[in-house]
């Protein structure tokens, strides 16, 4: 493969679904050695799928390693640049997308023996711990922001361990904020994803909860738009 942007993006998503997702597929699905392994584990796989997911991009041409179209619209509206949004954003749902997929295949045997529904979704998909959609909506804005100024403030006095320091950035953010909405803040994790879970042969599923399905889009992008404005 020639490295290009539009790869790395794409790979370096995958990389970060297959392990994200691959992650919460371990603790909730089950008979995995994983099962009922909790909210740390989580949160620590997911920290550490984003590290190895921008390295993995950087390795394939993906530069800027945004893996997340909040921080490519954030950094967009920061820089007044919008000539890289419609590449990166395709290129990130794509990887999502193969990366939900690859989870599936990966635990076909634990998906046939969890009936729990929401389980299933949510190694695809994000869902709110108390549905109340201010709240909710509120909160993937505010991790969002955190998440941009968070990166903008690495870069400036970070050079090699940047993935390392994004990664521990993801945890602090799922360990302090994650709680309420799960923390997408990135709506290609989310809505990739959820089309998988929408369209994949999955025993046993039940809807993708559309009706929850534009806050994990929205809130994100809205976060990033603000921080981006914050950053110029």
């Amino acid at each position: 493969m020639t490295p290009s942007p539009f790869l790395g993006e794409m790979l370096g998503t995958l990389v970060l679904i297959l392990l994200g997702n691959g992650v919460v597929a371990n603790v909730v699905l089950k008979d995995t050695k994983g099962h009922n392994g909790g909210w740390i584990v989580i949160t620590a796989g997911w920290a550490f799928a984003v590290t190895i997911g921008v390295f993995v991009s950087k390795a394939f041409g993906g530069y800027d390693a945004h893996l997340n179209p909040a921080v490519t619209i954030g950094f967009a509206v920061a820089q007044n640049e919008y000539g890289k949004v419609v590449d990166y954003v395709s290129a990130q749902m794509i990887g999502a997308f193969l990366g939900a997929t690859l989870v599936w295949l990966y635990h076909l045997p634990q998906y046939a023996k969890t009936e729990d529904k929401g389980a299933k979704l949510a190694t695809f998909a994000t869902d709110p711990a108390i549905r109340a959609s201010g709240s909710n909506f509120f909160s993937e804005v505010i991790g969002t922001i955190i998440l941009l100024i968070g990166i903008k403030g690495i870069g400036a006095v970070t050079t090699g361990l940047g993935p390392f320091a994004v990664g521990i950035l993801v945890w602090a953010i799922g360990l302090s904020l994650g709680g309420t909405t799960g923390y997408a803040i990135n709506p290609a994790r989310d809505l990739g994803p959820r089309i998988a879970h929408a369209l994949l042969p999955i025993v046993g599923k039940g809807d993708s909860d559309w009706k929850y399905a534009w806050i994990p889009v929205a809130g994100p992008i809205t976060g990033a738009i603000i921080a981006g404005l914050l950053l110029m």
